[in-house]
């Protein structure tokens, strides 16, 4: 990862940079079940703080522009906050299977956000795969409910969730160069809001002991270093390319998840898989 300036687009490393975000990012279902008693902002909050500290070595608050802040704000905080409460309002399978419309809209709206750019026939047939992959994996093969009215603001705050993350990855390439290092400063802030969160609408907890190991891990990993490799992805790469091969996470999220005792492969998703390794060799080629 870059710090102060950022190297030559290098589509090859770009590709690495975002695997090595997908994996982490796979990691943390199967780490917050280890934290699942502990209230989601309290655990967004340490995790994010905890994650700010990888990048303290060159970032520079005081330089940090207002916009590009905001931007980190928006992409951190706002996608976190809406996918928390999507998943208290709304059935959580339904909830997630919209959120993991991200990687699609990345793709999608390329054109939309950065001049010059142009879908191909394999970009949307890659992410059209990996979408329905995801969606066999989230849904487990289950159709899903209908919208009930009551859980209609909780669908509706899912689908914010991507719009937030898949325009927050689009735009750190439209506004004026930022180091990688600035997303300590993006942690830093949307850790605070979390806590902020937490003080302001969940009960009072305490972290134990036992709980440090787990929350280093999730901060330090998916929840820290997984931002800066990301960013350092969109910087070098190419959008379509990288949104479609980010529908990997559900796919590796969930043989992580069964490899550790807690889900089992069902044929849904073994065809899942199918898809999504599909998509990304044709989106990504």
């Amino acid at each position: 990862m870059h710090g102060l300036a950022d190297p030559a687009p290098n589509p090859r490393r770009a590709l690495a940079f975002a695997a090595a975000a997908i994996v982490l990012w796979s990691a943390l279902a199967t780490l917050g079940l280890k934290l699942r008693h502990v209230p989601p902002f309290l655990l967004v909050g340490c995790a994010l703080l905890l994650g700010s500290t990888l990048g303290w070595r060159h970032v520079r608050l005081r330089e940090t522009r207002p916009g590009v802040l905001a931007l980190g704000i928006y992409g951190l905080f706002a996608y976190h906050f809406c996918l928390f409460v999507a998943l208290r309002w709304a059935p959580p399978v339904e909830a997630n299977l919209l959120n993991y419309l991200w990687p699609l809209l990345i793709v999608l709206l390329s054109p939309v956000v950065l001049p010059g750019t142009r879908l191909r026939a394999r970009h949307v047939a890659g992410a059209l795969l990996g979408f329905g992959g995801a969606a066999l994996l989230v849904s487990r093969g289950a159709a899903a409910s209908g919208p009930a009215g009551s859980a209609l603001p909780g669908y509706l705050l899912a689908v914010a969730a991507a719009v937030i993350w898949s325009t927050y990855s689009l735009l750190t390439r439209r506004v004026a160069p930022f180091p990688t290092s600035s997303v300590a400063a993006f942690c830093l802030a949307s850790g605070l809001l979390s806590l902020a969160c937490h003080a302001a609408f969940e009960p009072r907890y305490l972290p134990t002991l036992s709980d440090a190991p787990w929350l280093l891990l999730v901060g330090l990993g998916p929840m820290g270093a997984a931002f800066y490799l990301w960013d350092a992805a969109l910087k070098e790469g190419d959008p379509r390319a990288i949104g479609t091969f980010a529908y990997a996470t559900p796919l590796l999220s969930t043989m992580l998840v069964a490899a550790s005792g807690e889900g089992t492969l069902t044929g849904a998703a073994l065809a899942g898989a199918g898809l999504i390794v599909g998509g990304a060799l044709i989106g990504t080629r």
